[in-house]
């Protein structure tokens, strides 16, 4: 610590001659030339610009029986590799950019699955912290890779709170549903709401029911006021807040395309164009019924890991 001589002029560092305040808000320091990386979103639809994905780890590879690693069955780590290229061309091909993380051999398995682990608002992000024993500890290395690209952290999850960020959706700019359940505790949930009040958003907690993974495996947005539903999953609150604001909902009823193929493990392109698991054609049809645009993508690897589209993609920015 420097102290001021007295009677001596001011030095820059305590004030003095070449010293300049930092005037500007949080939320005007994003963009070229500004100190953090442009990011965000507040919509499930808007058109994408970027996302991270994670290289599967070496780790993938050494998994004994499945269920430890919350498996439904044993990883191939080359083919997922080949597969996560397959995702990352199809991003690409649809004018996303696409930043890929590299954690090394030894980060746990389930870091293939970013989407769990950030939640990327237009000020920063927030780093969740998983539910399972399984899984703690990714978040550091989805912290690194934020840190990396130069996207503030805001906040991370921590003491007995459990949030993951695929429990987390935008309705739209000022409000955010989150689903409460053996994921995302109410402490989660309230750790997210107290660190986007300051943007002007209202986080609304929704129960989610036994046998529900995620928020987003009840609902996924499809168009600006088109949405999918696991019929048996969504709740009623959930079923309110959708015809509150004129969703059009496609019921989906369980199915092998549904609890195998997980097709409704999507990622919205832009409204009304998503990117999907190959595979599950009926829910393909229903889409397409719908006017969705769909475009499949073989992730029959991350299918066996238990996630798809949606649970490996960290969503970094859309347009509003």
């Amino acid at each position: 610590m420097r102290h001021q001589v007295p009677g001596s002029e001011r030095s820059a560092t305590l004030g003095g001659p070449g010293w300049r305040p930092r005037i500007t808000a949080h939320r005007d320091e994003f963009g070229p030339g500004r100190p953090w990386t442009t990011c965000g979103y507040c919509s499930e639809v808007g058109t994408l610009r970027s996302v991270l994905l994670a290289r599967p780890p070496e780790s993938l590879g050494a998994v004994g029986a499945p269920a430890s690693a919350l498996f439904d069955r044993h990883v191939d780590v080359g083919r997922m590799r080949a597969q996560a290229e397959l995702v990352a061309d199809a991003y690409q091909g649809a004018g996303v950019q696409v930043h890929l993380t590299d954690p090394g051999p030894l980060a746990p398995p389930n870091i293939v699955f970013l989407r769990d682990l950030l939640f990327v608002t237009p000020e920063g992000a927030v780093i969740g912290r998983a539910a399972s024993a399984q899984r703690s500890g990714e978040e550091r290395y989805a912290a690194a890779a934020l840190a990396a690209l130069g996207i503030p952290i805001l906040r991370t999850v921590t003491g007995g709170a459990t949030f993951e960020c695929a429990d987390a959706l935008w309705l739209d700019p000022a409000n955010v549903v989150v689903g409460v359940g053996f994921r995302t505790s109410p402490e989660g949930a309230a750790v997210l709401a107290e660190v986007l009040a300051p943007q002007g958003v209202t986080v609304t907690p929704v129960p989610l029911g036994p046998g529900v993974q995620h928020l987003l495996g009840s609902v996924v947005f499809l168009d600006r006021d088109l949405a999918a539903v696991a019929s048996w999953a969504a709740r009623p609150e959930l079923r309110g807040l959708l015809r509150d604001r004129g969703y059009r909902v496609i019921e989906l009823e369980p199915c092998p395309d549904m609890l195998v193929g997980r097709g409704m493990n999507v990622v919205a392109l832009s409204p009304g164009r998503v990117l999907m698991p190959a595979g599950a054609d009926g829910v393909l049809r229903r889409f397409r019924a719908a006017g969705v645009d769909v475009v499949p993508v073989e992730v029959g690897e991350y299918l066996a890991a238990g996630g798809g589209i949606g649970c490996l993609t960290g969503i970094l920015r859309r347009d509003p």
